[in-house]
């Protein structure tokens, strides 16, 4: 069995707490007790089928505020001593870790301030606020937010609460790690989302430390993979970027606390795509029937991609659900075309009375749905009897996608794209 007490860099933490261990994280499950939700596990057949065993989805999409960080919220805020409480807290953060702080406070009888982007989902912005805290919109992307909230700390004697870098959030976090290990004690396989790596971290710990045999395997996304150089480099490195649809994982540097531990418990950090992440979302909404935001889809994404790579029985953190609206529009119709079951075309055809109509009855006897048409007439481009029409179709798969561009070839149309 691996050791239960792991080192951060140096003897102590960055805030000069002692190492972690797995009693740590059982004394957060004693302090969550009746606040977070043991989140349900619920079996995949679909994945099941492809991996050729068990797969469960653990539903922290479920969980209090939408997602896995009341934990780790709840945690911090109760560990702190009387005189820290009575100078409140402040977080800063586009959505998850916002609600878990406010929520936590609340419950606590804790003064909050949350500072958000001025372009923060407003679902968020107004889920914050009903959960107890203020909420003071700055800058416009997290860095910008994050340096108000520490100012506003220094200014003010509120204590400052990090998403992922201290280590009661991490213990918090861990108790995730310690149901899945509850509720499926055959597990062979934990995949979960990474950003910061609070989550990662705490889960790595409870598992390894009770089942060193099981395999926890970390997933980022492409745009957002700071961990794999970092752990190269043997520190956290800061990525020069960041781009993602999953902004719940949208973390461009480790943080020190989970860094040390992820190194050393967590099997294997990989990555995924945009198409693989919304791939993922829209299955869990079509096959289990949950709404996932796309940081929580990481590890089914992951499945997606390599099946093959996965021992079951799997257990895949779904570990939020907060996903504002047009965010979830567009990523289901970015998923609908990476699965091939949606198909933007664009061809010219005859400018002349009817012509469209035909061109739709093509697609009718096609079978393809059609969705949206742009038709232009007036192009430099275009000769005197041409139009160019742009269609967006809900198709069937790749093959039928194939199908519906062949059948319009080969009644004499021409396709630019």
């Amino acid at each position: 069995m691996v050791a239960s007490s792991l080192p951060h860099s140096g003897s102590d933490g960055p805030d000069g707490s002692a190492a972690l261990t797995l009693d740590d994280i059982r004394s957060a499950q004693k302090t969550l007790s009746g606040v977070s939700r043991v989140t349900a596990l619920e079996g995949s057949r679909h994945l099941s089928a492809l991996v050729g065993g068990p797969v469960l989805l653990k539903c922290e999409n479920l969980q209090r505020t939408g997602s896995f960080k009341i934990r780790g919220a709840y945690t911090r805020i109760a560990a702190m001593p009387a005189a820290e409480r009575a100078r409140g807290v402040v977080a800063a953060s586009a959505g998850n870790h916002a609600q878990g702080v406010a929520l936590a406070a609340s419950l606590l009888g804790v003064r909050s301030t949350v500072f958000m982007p001025v372009g923060a989902p407003l679902p968020k912005v107004a889920a914050t606020r009903e959960y107890g805290a203020e909420v003071r919109l700055h800058g416009q992307v997290v860095d910008e937010t994050l340096r108000a909230a520490q100012e506003y700390a220094a200014g003010t004697g509120a204590v400052f609460i990090h998403p992922f870098d201290h280590p009661d959030i991490v213990a918090g976090q861990g108790t995730v790690g310690l149901e899945i290990l509850e509720q499926c004690p055959d597990v062979r396989t934990v995949v979960v989302g990474v950003g910061g790596g609070g989550l990662a971290a705490g889960l790595a710990l409870a598992v390894k430390s009770l089942r060193p045999d099981v395999r926890v395997v970390g997933v980022q996304a492409e745009g957002a993979a700071a961990y794999p150089p970092s752990l190269a480099a043997g520190r956290p490195v800061a990525l020069e970027s960041v781009s993602t649809m999953a902004d719940g994982i949208k973390v461009g540097r480790p943080g020190d606390v989970p860094f040390k531990i992820v190194g050393e418990l967590v099997d294997e950090v990989r990555t995924v795509s945009e198409d693989a992440l919304s791939s993922a979302l829209l299955l869990c909404l079509e096959r289990a029937k949950l709404v996932v935001e796309p940081a929580g889809a990481a590890p089914v994404a992951a499945l997606l991609s390599a099946p093959e790579d996965f021992e079951g029985p799997v257990v895949a953190v779904l570990s939020g659900g907060n996903v504002d609206p047009l965010v979830l529009q567009r990523t289901l119709r970015h998923g609908m075309a990476a699965a091939g079951r949606y198909l933007s075309l664009r061809l010219r055809l005859t400018d002349s009375p009817g012509a469209l109509a035909a061109l739709l009855g093509e697609l009718s006897v096609a079978d393809a749905n059609v969705l949206d048409v742009s038709h232009v007439r007036t192009d430099p481009r275009l000769g005197l009897a041409e139009a160019e029409v742009e269609l967006h179709l809900e198709t069937k798969g790749p093959e039928h996608c194939a199908g519906v561009t062949a059948s319009l070839r080969r009644s004499g149309y021409t396709v630019l794209d």
